[in-house]
């Protein structure tokens, strides 16, 4: 099995109250509440291999979890190591909290395409991805038959408006189901589409602002054509609220996650398409990691690294990847695995057709007002404050102030 190698650190800055603790005491933080059973065999076996060693995994809701390791560090109490959002490297990085890491040429054509674009800021590599996700359009067949239309993939964004019609005028559900309330995924669903017509956030070599264009307006425009089919007041509904309302029938299509396949009732007749393409693109998705981060000033930065790579290394994230039913972070067929579970299924060929023509999720110091900057122009548009080429406009101004 062929894994990643030890990475390369840059400098370490050491210090801090954290220096006090014992070099062989390491404090995790995981987001997400849990600590899932493929990363606590690596954990226990990293114990076993360090005599003397303790990891000490506080698992905290995602809620809070990240202000915490950010509150930590800022006081000079960090914790030695965190998984967490990868929106959070940018801030984390601008306030020295945290080590840079770098990957060999070999070790960065491992990952998926545009994977390690999420961790990447000033040109410098800031935590290692262990988390990956993709998006799709899920569609209720049943729904579809019954407004007397072929279930079937809609290829371009004229084919998803007319689908989302024919349902809305010929059944008692909403055609699609669109996320707009004041939360995360309502930016992130605005981005499936953006990036599924050649859009783009900031521009990869000099992070200036992009957002002020064609495609954008395009996108825009999308959701205005979709809104008379979409499930009423969308500026009230958040992605997994709109899980609930595919299971109960009452939207046809929406776009979430590999997750949403365990998710739905096992009654609907789901197909699983990629999301389509743009006027100006080809189909895409938003790819989002989570990271591990390793903090400075605790002393133990090189062994905290170590337990970094053991969790994201080749045959420990392989088993992470297929027990949790994550998109795949790594390309497992070129590292020695036989049959990934991917490879073959079509229903994850779905999710990892889309990762080349994809993009990140944007790395800011203030994801909050970076999120704030799609809201406001998505729910400009739905509540029909503004016109298509003004909201852009604005978002554009908005976003420059931001960076």
């Amino acid at each position: 099995m062929t894994h990643l190698k030890t990475l390369t650190l840059g400098a370490v800055l050491l210090g801090g109250s954290a220096m006090t603790a014992s070099a062989q005491d390491l404090h995790f933080i995981m987001c997400g509440g849990e600590v899932r059973p493929a990363d606590q065999v690596v954990i226990d076996q990293f114990i076993v291999d360090h005599p003397g060693v303790t990891v000490n995994m506080e698992a905290v809701p995602w809620g809070t979890c990240q202000d915490k390791s950010m509150t930590l560090a800022a006081a000079g109490d960090p914790p030695s190591i965190a998984y967490m959002g990868s929106r959070t490297l940018r801030q984390l990085a601008n306030n020295d909290l945290i080590v840079p890491v770098s990957f060999t040429p070999e070790q960065e054509a491992a990952f998926q395409p545009g994977v390690l674009a999420t961790v990447s800021s000033g040109g410098q590599y800031w935590g290692i991805p262990h988390a990956f996700s993709t998006k799709a359009l899920y569609i209720n067949c049943d729904l579809v038959e019954a407004a007397g239309a072929t279930c079937e993939a809609p290829a371009t964004w004229a084919d998803l408006v007319t689908l989302a019609k024919t349902v809305t005028e010929n059944t008692d559900a909403a055609g699609i189901g669109m996320a707009g309330k004041d939360f995360d995924n309502t930016m992130h669903m605005f981005l499936d589409f953006l990036y599924s017509n050649g859009g783009v956030v900031l521009d990869a070599a000099t992070n200036a602002p992009m957002i002020d264009s064609q495609q954008t307006r395009e996108t825009l425009q999308l959701y205005a054509d979709l809104l008379p089919y979409m499930q009423e007041g969308p500026t009230a509904w958040e992605r997994d609220q709109l899980r609930d309302l595919f299971n109960d029938s009452k939207i046809a299509m929406y776009v979430t996650g590999p997750w949403g396949r365990g998710q739905h009732n096992e009654t609907i007749n789901q197909l699983v398409a990629p999301i389509p393409a743009g006027p100006s693109g080809v189909s895409g998705t938003i790819l989002i990691t989570d990271s591990i981060a390793v903090f400075k000033g605790t002393g133990h930065e090189e062994l905290a690294t170590e337990l970094a790579v053991a969790l994201t290394s080749g045959a420990a994230q392989y088993d992470l990847d297929s027990s949790w039913g994550l998109t795949p972070i790594l390309q497992y067929e070129n590292l020695g695995i036989a049959d990934p579970f991917y490879l073959n299924d079509p229903f994850w060929q779905v999710f990892t057709g889309g990762i080349s023509t994809g993009g990140p999720e944007p790395l800011v110091e203030d994801f909050k007002a970076l999120q704030a900057v799609f809201t406001n122009m998505v729910q400009g548009i739905l509540l029909g404050e503004g016109e298509v080429d003004e909201l852009v406009t604005i978002a554009g101004e908005e976003l420059a102030a931001v960076q």
